[in-house]
């Protein structure tokens, strides 16, 4: 048998799934191989760049734990995890558009009663959030399940920041008869994603900034709908169209609204100066997806 070389090595691996039972095992890694070894080929990668990577993925692996998953941050950042979300999650017109879960979503946190906090910590600007979840048909939705988060006051989220309490700055709300919700937290600030990894190396190499916009995540639950996974923007904030991991859609924006005297105000025994801000949720059923 002749020795294989650089024109017929990727026809050879090929071959070597022609037995592949699941036909779509066999057409993702059929493409996988097809790409990788075209990427090979064009920047002729050299033994020395090669190895670098692997080490580059090993240091990722061994970065992630139960609190911190540097992979889906490794996927965020080169755009994957988006392009990704915009093939597997395309929605109807009105309905409410998806986005990334992030690196930080932490299962269990408490069950609150409407008008309630998410903050444990003292700072920041406090936030009244409101707002409906509704069908595409304008109906509001009766106990469907808010699951949100965000950083606190600091910029760091709770796993990420021993000082804080378990699920500070974590909550899940039920909408009322009329669809409606109502929480209170603090309005977001931009943060650097965190850079003392692997992640951080390659912004560092690539000169990027590390910077995402202020937002709120949301996961929107309801029997017999789709679920959601979302996170809203506040409109004002400068980092909007430099998103360090391309999230933003302009239709997840709110504009936070500043209270100085209780005249309008949503909560008028809630201290002033605070913030306000809405948005309605709405979900698809499983038959309306596209």
């Amino acid at each position: 048998m002749a020795s294989l070389t650089a024109d017929d090595i990727t026809t050879n691996v090929l071959r070597h799934l022609e037995q592949t039972p699941s036909p779509r095992l066999k057409e993702i890694l059929t493409s996988l191989i097809r790409h990788l070894h075209a990427f090979v080929r064009e920047v002729q990668l050299t033994e020395a760049e090669w190895f670098e990577g692997i080490r580059f993925l090993t240091e990722t692996g061994r970065m992630c734990s139960d609190t911190r998953q540097e992979f889906i941050l490794l996927s965020d950042v080169l755009g994957v995890s988006i392009l990704v979300d915009l093939f597997t999650h395309r929605k109807p017109a009105g309905a409410t558009e998806t986005t990334l879960l992030g690196p930080f979503y932490v299962e269990g946190a408490p069950e609150l009663p409407q008008g309630a906090s998410i903050v444990r910590t003292e700072g920041g600007m406090p936030l009244v959030f409101s707002g409906c979840v509704r069908d595409l048909e304008g109906k509001p939705i009766a106990g469907a399940l808010l699951d949100v988060w965000q950083t606190a006051a600091n910029g760091l989220y709770d796993v990420q920041d021993p000082q804080q309490p378990a699920f500070n700055m974590r909550g899940k709300f039920r909408t009322d008869a009329q669809g409606r919700f109502l929480f209170r937290t603090v309005r977001p600030i931009s943060y650097p994603v965190p850079t003392d990894g692997p992640v951080g190396r390659l912004f560092a190499a690539t000169k990027r900034q590390p910077y995402r916009p202020a937002h709120i995540h949301f996961i929107v639950t309801a029997p017999g709908y789709t679920p959601l996974v979302t996170h809203l923007f506040d409109a004002e904030d400068p980092y909007l169209q430099r998103d360090a991991v391309f999230a933003f859609k302009p239709s997840l924006t709110f504009t936070p609204v500043r209270h100085d005297s209780a005249e309008g105000a949503p909560l008028p025994d809630l201290p002033l100066p605070y913030y306000s801000a809405t948005y309605d949720f709405v979900l698809t059923r499983a038959e309306e997806a596209g």
